[in-house]
């Protein structure tokens, strides 16, 4: 029986949550704080672990952050609001396997554990049976590319690079598809038959990043129980995949260096060298010209990366693409929900075409697994949408109201309160711009509560 431990600091969701996941047959511990919720990862050990973003001592990316280094394997759900996109985001970039919104639908949660321990289970079988198992049925496609010319232009480099052993550097925003195009890479590849492993360097200690990439030995440092086998050697004979590779310390840049130029390694703590076989592809949210620049990355590492680089687009700039992605993870959450959403609104395609997507990807399919999930009837509508999503234009567009009439009698208080008005408005919506209109995000940069926001935002009528 699968076990999970739900942190969460209020009551009444662990109470629902640990009824509703007993019932669908797991093993369920519960925490009301996030170092509580750490305490018992140590002692519980479970499957999975399910945590609100916003807890009373810590926040969701600290529990995500350490229960990783306890439990690097384990996969972690995290609960986010759905103004929140850019946390959702960031805990992505460090490690989560997904998250889930608020409010909380069981069903929803439920799917995403069980695709995560399913995920979690493959993968531990695929590491285990990487040299003896037979090769593998092929998965179906998990990116479509998109008919724009910028787009076809991504197709085909990658078709170009694909077939080649070049190590490549992938740039894009978060949620742009890096990791998506880097299998897609490996699928069309001479290694294809290989295995393709990922590793994301962002959601890694500086301690445990070099026994990640390179394993270690029993005994070799305090915890070290076990002999661990490394990504570098998972990856025999494929390809090995460096998500954020910008993170790694200047210590493991220095020893990955060495390898990527020998093709030889030495777990930690042992004296063999170890031949290995490996094409990599990395990954960056940031040009590795200007991390070197700052001191963050060296610069013989990056020509050893640079023989090739990827743009992958961002999707506010992908044209019309975005209804064909849209329509892939309509039909993926349908099979997944088994439903027969058939198409969209035409004020859904209207607010898919005007929202920026700073979630790129990433962000339009979960914004589509949620609808969906919403959605009755055969027509996902605009009522099923984020409100981020479907007031976009009016508060990106909002302008300022008009100056009152100057009259020739008006009193100097009466002029201060008129500019004090325009000010507090200006300054309103440039916290709203800066928070892509998250009103929590921009009442905390304007140092006041989010109900004297609201409030104000009602009174200027925004």
């Amino acid at each position: 029986m699968p076990k999970i431990l739900v942190v969460d600091d209020d009551k009444d969701i662990c109470l629902l949550m640990d009824r509703f996941l007993t019932k669908n047959g797991y093993e369920v511990e519960t925490a009301l704080s996030g170092m509580a919720g750490l305490k018992k990862l140590a002692e519980y050990k479970p499957d999975l672990l399910l945590s609100d973003f916003k807890l009373g001592d810590i926040d969701g990316s600290e529990v995500l952050k350490r229960a990783k280094e306890l439990m690097p394997s384990l996969p972690v759900i995290i609960i986010t609001g759905y103004s929140d996109i850019k946390v959702a985001i960031n805990v992505m970039k460090m490690g989560a396997f997904d998250y889930v919104t608020k409010p909380l639908f069981p069903d929803e949660i439920l799917l995403n554990i069980r695709k995560a321990l399913k995920a979690t289970t493959q993968e531990a079988s695929t590491s285990v049976t990487k040299k003896s198992a037979a090769p593998k049925k092929k998965e179906k496609a998990n990116y479509i590319f998109g008919s724009s010319t910028i787009s076809k232009r991504l197709m085909k480099q990658v078709n170009l690079v694909a077939p080649t052993d070049y190590s490549v550097i992938i740039y894009g925003e978060s949620g742009a598809g890096k990791e998506a195009i880097a299998k897609t890479i490996h699928e069309r590849s001479q290694r294809k038959d290989g295995p393709f492993i990922a590793m994301d360097c962002g959601a890694i200690s500086k301690e445990l990043a070099g026994s990640e990439l390179f394993g270690h030995e029993k005994g070799s440092f305090t915890g070290a129980i076990n002999q661990k086998i490394g990504h570098f050697e998972l990856a025999d004979g494929g390809t090995l995949f460096l998500d954020e590779v910008a993170n790694l310390s200047y210590d493991v840049q220095i020893s990955l260096l060495r390898v990527v130029q020998e093709q030889k390694l030495k777990r930690i703590g042992g004296n063999k060298e170890i031949s290995i076989d490996v094409r990599i592809l990395v990954a960056s949210n940031e040009r590795l010209p200007e991390a070197i620049a700052k001191g963050k990355f060296r610069e013989d590492l990056y020509h050893r990366f640079n023989e090739f680089s990827l743009d992958v687009p961002a999707l506010k700039d992908r044209g019309n693409d975005i209804f064909e992605f849209a329509q892939f993870f309509l039909d993926e959450t349908n099979r997944d929900l088994e439903k027969e959403v058939t198409e969209f609104s035409d004020e859904v395609k209207h607010h898919f075409k005007t929202y920026t997507w700073p979630g790129n990807i990433r962000e339009l399919r979960n914004v589509i697994k949620r609808a969906t999930l919403l959605t009755e009837g055969i027509v996902l509508e605009a009522s099923a949408l984020p409100f981020e999503i479907v007031n976009y234009e009016k508060l990106m567009f909002a302008e300022a109201p008009a100056e009152p009439e100057v009259k020739a009698d008006r009193r100097l208080h009466g002029q201060l309160k008129s500019a004090a008005y325009e000010a507090e408005y200006e300054m309103i919506m440039d916290a709203l711009k800066q928070t892509n209109f998250s009103k929590s995000k921009a009442a905390k940069l304007l140092n006041i509560d989010r109900k004297t926001l609201y409030n104000k935002m009602k009174k200027m009528n925004m």
